[in-house]
Formats: structure tokens, sequence, C-alpha cells
């Protein structure tokens, strides 16, 4: 019996060698046509309240922000931002901090997306400052089912457009975040 496994482990490994493209340095460059690839797929406007403030914790100072809405954009989905999500947002005392954003979509066709954008960063976000880049995780139905299935980065900037506006037509403060699918 271990004669038939020992066979088959060198059977998969012989198979997995013959696949693979040849050996190189350690920590040498990789081809380029190994490089991983960056599609836009699309972009949010995200409508903000103001912080809700906690203030000063044993893990540093904490606060959230309710999401109020938005619009959805791009080449691959469009759509809105369901009122009702939240940021929330950990600055430690060395600058850096860790933001949570969990909230849904809704798809033009009515599909409902579940979005959870988590980061870690040090220094200070926005314009004039260090971009905000994020590891966005989906849980979405067909047909979008490719969301929950890929891997994917996000960036964030101010929104200072003037264009996020509510229901009565008054501007409203707003963040802007571009989803790419790595592939």
């Amino acid at each position: 019996m271990r004669a038939i496994t020992l066979l088959m482990a060198g059977s998969i490994y012989s198979a997995c060698t013959l696949a693979q493209p040849p050996a190189t340095e350690l920590g040498s460059m990789p081809a380029e046509e190994l490089f991983p690839k960056v599609e836009f797929i699309f972009e949010e406007r995200v409508h903000l309240a103001p912080a809700v403030v906690q203030g000063e914790t044993a893990m540093g100072h904490r606060q959230y922000i309710p999401i109020t809405g938005g619009t959805i954009a791009g080449p691959r989905l469009n759509g809105r931002v369901i009122p009702g999500g939240w940021d929330y947002q950990l600055r430690y005392a060395g600058g850096c901090g860790t933001l949570s954003a969990d909230y849904f979509l809704e798809a033009d066709d009515g599909t409902i997306i579940h979005i959870l954008n988590e980061s870690f960063s040090c220094g200070a976000p926005g314009q004039g400052g260090q971009r905000s880049f994020f590891r966005p995780r989906f849980e979405a139905p067909e047909p979008y089912d490719w969301l929950t299935r890929g891997t994917f980065v996000a960036s964030l900037e101010l929104d200072t457009s003037g264009e996020a506006r509510d229901e009565n037509g008054n501007r409203v403060p707003a963040i802007r975040i571009k989803f790419y699918e790595i592939k």
C-alpha cells in the first residue's frame, strides 16, 4: 500500500512540475506575463452621515460613520448603495488605523450584494495624504457571483465634486471608492 501511495504522490508531483515554468532563483523578478493584471470594474460614491465618536479606548480612538446611500457606476456594475451600512474606524496612537465598512449594494436589476471593505493604513488618507487601499469582499448571488469568487482591491478618495446630494437636493459628505479585479 505504501508503494502505491508513493507512486501516486510521485505521479502527481511529476504532473505538477511538467506544467510549471522553468525554475528561477528565489527572489528573482518573474516574467511580465506572470504579473497579476488589474481591471477597473466599478466606482461608488458613498454618502456619509457625521461621525459618531466613541472616543479613546484601550485599543485607540474609535468612531463609526453611518452610510446613508450613494450610487454605483462602471463597466461591470451599476446601481445604488443601500442606506444603513457602517464604516467602523479605529486609529492607533502611532498614527496607523483600521477601517471596516460593512454595507449592501443594489444592482440596477434589483440584485442585493453584500460588501465588506477592510483596510489597515498609516498616515493621513485623502487629498494631500497617503492613498488608501482596501481589500473588499463580496457576497453576491447570480448573475453577480463573480464578485464572490474574485479577488479585488479598492482605492478611496474624498469626493470634492459637490455632486453628492440627498433626496432633498442638499449636499452631503461623500467618498469615492474605485474597485479593481485582480486577474
